[in-house]
């Protein structure tokens, strides 16, 4: 299933990741007493199983992290920075990207169709607060398809995430879109830093 621009899916340059973490989470980290984020395996990851990061947005992580105390998850919300290395990466803000996607759907459902088996589907009243069962089922899918056609596996998975409220009446900008990176190789996590006091903004 390789695109035709293949050559283009390397990254030429670095950019900033936010993960909102419980702050004991974050400083053993800085300490060096860890070596990186544990990996979420949820059935509903719409990116697929990695290390979750929103891209250049530390006040969404932030806001992320205080919803997650909220809901009794976490007891001291923090904003972890790393700096990411994309490298071979699934970009879905591209087009030969989008595709790629779209064919590992379909094998998806073929393989479903060949066990008698129904697949996954995502849940909820709209895309950005569904259950996305079917979103993960395909991306992991897709991962393991090229995996045993030999194809080189993706390190990263980076994604617009359309999210909230219209901003305005018929706007096309919603409240709460954002960029997220899914990392599932951790060599492409160069370091984790400690933002700038005021960087994240207010939640």
């Amino acid at each position: 299933m390789p695109g035709i621009w293949s050559e283009y899916e390397f990254q030429p340059s670095f950019v900033l990741g936010f993960h909102g973490c419980d702050k004991s989470t974050a400083e053993r980290l800085l300490r060096g007493e860890e070596p990186h984020l544990k990996w979420s395996e949820k059935k509903y990851d719409w990116l697929g199983h990695g290390i979750y990061f929103w891209e250049g947005n530390p006040g969404r992580a932030l806001q992320w992290a205080n919803h997650r105390q909220q809901e009794g998850k976490i007891a001291d919300p923090f904003v972890l920075g790393a700096i990411i290395d994309l490298k071979h990466c699934l970009d879905l803000f591209d087009g030969d990207g989008l595709q790629q996607v779209a064919d590992g759907h379909r094998e998806l459902i073929e393989t479903f169709k060949k066990i008698g088996t129904p697949p996954p589907k995502n849940l909820g009243p709209t895309p950005d607060k569904a259950g996305r069962f079917l979103d993960c089922a395909v991306i992991n899918y897709l991962h393991t398809y090229r995996e045993l056609r030999g194809e080189l596996p993706y390190d990263t998975i980076r994604a617009p995430f359309l999210e909230g409220r219209p901003l305005y009446p018929r706007a096309g900008f919603r409240k709460h879109n954002h960029i997220q990176i899914c990392v599932r190789e951790t060599a492409c996590l160069k370091g984790y830093f400690r933002p700038i006091a005021g960087a994240c903004g207010s939640a």
